[in-house]
């Protein structure tokens, strides 16, 4: 991938990852945790584990699975312990150079890993059962990922994924108002997140409404889930309590949930002629 070829917003991404993978390397080079996998006492309560629900209503065995912005290959690693062929990128060479050592040294197989930006996908048309999205899309040019996405996919092929999102109403009167955004959340963040920087770069937002739908339209089935009112504004998810109150309220809410969530995850079937 020749850097004159990237945009401003991915060379960010890749400055970045270059130090994080540095200091991360030692930590990530340990045995993927498959509780979500294999644990018969499931989270519904959970974004993440609920994303795996959706995965594991589907006999993925032999069939060919995407993992776009694959970090340190958790996931890629998940989907192959379920029995797909998996193809995973990221677009930091650093973090797949991990991953590719930690595949190494556990034996994890049927991961094959590459270097590559979502927009610009370096696989043939129709060539993937399954595209898993986790925390990505806020990285990346929508549009052009989805259409990437579509052509890669099999006609028939479903996208299964978990993303940061918020609604453009709450992002704009309640998130950016001025006892938020400047009394409040300063002084929250750490706690929510662990962290007094929980956006790794300039560019990163939760999605919105108008971002999802290019999401949504891409597939002719489609269904959606909403997480996190209060988990991840108000509470951290480590408090699990909370986790199961705001997922029942969310719940009631049904699809109207979509004005006031933090969180999806969603499931769709692409249509191809």
């Amino acid at each position: 991938m020749a850097e004159e070829s990237l945009t401003a917003r991915q060379q960010r991404e890749i400055d970045y990852h270059r130090d994080y993978a540095a200091s991360k390397a030692s930590e990530k080079l340990k045995p993927v945790n498959f509780d979500v996998v294999e644990d018969e006492k499931r989270r519904p309560h959970n974004a993440f584990w609920s994303t795996y629900d959706l995965l594991l209503a589907h006999d993925l065995k032999g069939g060919r699975a995407l993992v776009p912005g694959c970090g340190f290959g958790e996931d890629a690693i998940r989907l192959a312990r379920l029995g797909a062929d998996v193809e995973a990128f990221d677009i930091s060479p650093d973090i797949i150079d991990v991953a590719r050592r930690r595949c190494a040294e556990f034996g994890y197989q049927n991961v094959s890993l590459g270097v590559m930006p979502c927009e610009a996908l370096a696989f043939p048309d129709n060539s993937f059962d399954l595209v898993y999205f986790i925390d990505i899309l806020h990285h990346v040019d929508i549009p052009k990922t989805m259409a990437e996405v579509v052509r890669v996919l099999k006609p028939g092929g479903r996208i299964i994924g978990n993303e940061l999102y918020t609604h453009s109403f709450m992002q704009k009167r309640i998130r950016e108002s001025w006892l938020v955004d400047k009394a409040l959340y300063g002084a929250m963040k750490k706690f929510i997140y662990g962290d007094d920087k929980p956006y790794i770069t300039e560019d990163e937002h939760k999605i919105d409404e108008n971002e999802f739908a290019h999401v949504e339209n891409a597939c002719e089935r489609f269904q959606a889930r909403w997480f996190n009112a209060f988990v991840g504004r108000l509470a951290p998810d480590r408090l699990p309590l909370v986790a199961e109150i705001d997922r029942f309220g969310m719940s009631l809410l049904g699809d109207n949930g979509r004005f006031a969530a933090g969180r999806v995850v969603f499931e769709g079937v692409v249509g191809k002629a």
